[in-house]
């Protein structure tokens, strides 16, 4: 028997699922032809790529090996057929970008307005997820680029410095002067709205008031940076969010703090020796461009 793609796909849903049934149910195919091509693949191979023998079915070691490689073949045949589709007047393409939560409150809209304006044609798909999913999407090819933070990035990941990025208390009411640096042990008398636990960012704030040994109220816990900022618009309650979701917020006041919150560098995040399609050519330029534009922070 010729081994055919079909195959790896079928090997690659039943090991996804554990289970024949529910891999058929995905695939649209009866679970007995699923099961007689899976049975072809491994007489093919000479070898027992998965263990049926219990309530879920298993790879094998050598289902293990032969899996791994199956991943890559296929994400590679999907990345040759982007390049072969890929269109270098940009009149069309697809990007497929992942960013971290705090950058949809002030970059992707920005970012989005720009590519339309510039390539109408282009189409975007934009992921929302922790910096730990955005890397494994980028290594199994499920995005294009990234949008997150320098540091320790996993094996296949590079990171491009965009900006550094600032965290500082958001007050409501529009500022008629630039607010001078508030000395930190001030936050006791403050009542805060923060991130919940399950943002990096309030980590972050959090080791701050550690270190300077400060106790502000948290009266309140989101984990929608939208709603923080209605919040604090609407009532005495403070935040701490990063100072450039100020920009676009004429009713927010950034206010610094003494000694100064963290700072990130933000990158733009890309898989090693990956296909570059034009349509991620094209975004890299327009958020350099626009990183210039709105005077961020150079990166440190």
């Amino acid at each position: 028997m010729a081994l055919e793609l079909r195959h790896l796909r079928y090997l690659l849903a039943v090991a996804e699922h554990g289970n024949f049934t529910r891999a058929a149910e995905e695939l649209h195919i009866s679970q007995p032809t699923l099961s007689q091509q899976v049975r072809q693949l491994e007489r093919t191979l000479g070898v027992q790529l998965l263990d049926r023998t219990g309530r879920t079915v298993r790879p094998t070691d050598a289902g293990e090996a032969y899996l791994h490689h199956a991943r890559r073949a296929l994400r590679d045949l999907a990345a040759a057929e982007r390049a072969v589709h890929d269109v270098h007047d940009l009149s069309r393409g697809h990007l497929r970008l992942g960013v971290t939560p705090t950058f949809t409150a002030y970059l992707v809209g920005p970012l989005t307005a720009g590519l339309h304006t510039r390539h109408p044609g282009i189409t975007l798909s934009v992921t929302e997820a922790p910096q730990d999913r955005i890397e494994s999407a980028l290594l199994a090819d499920d995005i294009d680029l990234g949008i997150a933070f320098t540091g320790s990035h996993l094996p296949g990941v590079t990171a491009a410095p965009l900006f550094t990025e600032t965290l500082v208390l958001v007050t409501g009411g529009a500022p008629t002067t630039a607010p001078a640096p508030m000395p930190a042990e001030e936050l006791n008398s403050r009542h805060l709205a923060l991130l919940s636990s399950d943002f990096a960012t309030r980590g972050h704030i959090d080791a701050y008031f550690t270190h300077h040994r400060v106790h502000p109220r948290i009266a309140v816990e989101a984990n929608s940076i939208q709603a923080l900022t209605e919040i604090v618009q609407r009532t005495p309650l403070a935040t701490v969010l990063p100072d450039a979701i100020t920009h676009d917020h004429p009713h927010l006041t950034p206010v610094p703090l003494a000694p100064p919150l963290p700072t990130r560098t933000v990158a733009l995040l890309t898989r090693e020796g990956t296909y570059r399609s034009a349509a991620a050519e094209a975004f890299t330029r327009l958020t350099h461009d626009l990183v210039r534009s709105r005077g961020y922070a150079p990166a440190t």
